[in-house]
């Protein structure tokens, strides 16, 4: 019996598709697939370092792709929701995928399937509201930058939307969670790492990087919000479903809610 194996790669989409052609390309029995410094040792599992190789990922990606586009989007938004063991959910979708004559019809009844098409789906609920709620400050350098706390790895999926609506504009919006960022120069957006000690999202305690007309303007929005709404007509539960508590604290509308 040919023993099992747990693939190691570095953690990025590329690594992890790097993983899937290793093991269709040497018929490896994959035990599991992990990240770099998250591994486990199987007990009868041998271990095996992937290193990315994006020409690689580029063949496993447009295999995918020639199958079904939806199922390109399924695995992509699934491996970014970050869920435990999803490597081996989206694995075995991959295999199922590659044996179907038409990606098309994957079978819904099938409990992987199903369960990659609903996390792929709870990452784009979440990618849509995190274009909706971001609020930008303008700091003194000249660049708008905004916090964002999403419950998924969502900001290679929303930069399009920014670069596409403030293409004249430089902006960086950094997720407080996973402590990196995206950066639009005018030119292109680029990933940065930034060590911030304060994470500035609540005007009362105003910080020294940002323009004074900044919080000025955040009263002037807060009260405009204020005397729009319509006492009667407020309805907290339904709102609380459509703008959840958890952003509020990055809302300039919000923050005196807060």
């Amino acid at each position: 019996m040919n023993a099992s194996t747990t693939l190691i790669y570095d953690s990025s989409f590329n690594g992890f598709l790097t993983a899937v052609f290793v093991a269709f390309d040497e018929k490896i029995s994959v035990a599991d697939i992990q990240k770099n410094g998250r591994c486990q040792n199987g007990l009868f599992s041998e271990t095996e370092t992937i290193f990315t190789h994006v020409e690689k990922a580029k063949r496993v990606w447009n295999g995918i792709r020639n199958k079904s586009h939806n199922a390109i989007s399924n695995v992509y938004f699934a491996f970014l929701s970050e869920t435990e063991g999803v490597e081996m959910l989206l694995f075995d979708y991959i295999q199922k995928l590659m044996r179907t004559q038409n990606g098309k019809y994957l079978d819904y009844s099938d409990s992987t399937v199903l369960h990659i098409s609903q996390l792929a789906r709870k990452v784009g609920r979440e990618k849509h509201r995190m274009e909706a709620f971001v609020r930008f400050q303008l700091t003194k350098d000249n660049i708008y930058f905004a916090n964002i706390e999403p419950d998924f790895d969502v900001l290679p999926l929303i930069s399009k939307h920014f670069r596409d609506r403030y293409a004249d504009q430089q902006w960086l919006i950094y997720d407080v969670k996973r402590k990196y960022g995206i950066y639009y120069n005018l030119d292109h957006v680029e990933m940065v790492s930034l060590n911030l000690k304060d994470i500035h999202h609540n005007k009362i305690h105003k910080s020294d990087a940002f323009v004074n007309g900044e919080y000025e303007y955040q009263t002037l929005w807060n009260d405009y919000f204020k005397s729009t709404g319509i006492l009667s007509r407020i309805n907290p539960k339904l709102h609380t479903q459509h703008v959840p508590k958890r952003y509020w604290k990055y809302l300039s509308e919000k923050k005196e809610a807060v």
